[in-house]
């Protein structure tokens, strides 16, 4: 995991059948909730977290090593 100014990069790995889409309304929704349970006054001044998109790409064939690499720059 990366953490940007803007954004965030992971790498996960999802079961084709369970969906991305599902992956990423379920991390969306439990960090959401975990940070707004932590940090109450995040709901008065943030209405929403997360926007409603996000990218998607696969990795191919590269090693683990290389992904991190391009997560880190």
């Amino acid at each position: 995991m990366e953490i940007m100014p803007d954004h965030v990069h992971l790498l996960i790995q999802c079961d084709p059948e369970f969906g991305i889409h599902r992956a990423v309304k379920h991390l969306k929704g439990y960090t959401s909730r975990i940070l707004r349970k932590e940090f109450p006054y995040l709901k008065s001044r943030i209405p929403s977290l997360w926007t409603n998109s996000y990218f998607v790409a696969t990795v191919g064939t590269v090693t683990l090593e290389v992904v991190n690499q391009y997560m880190e720059t």
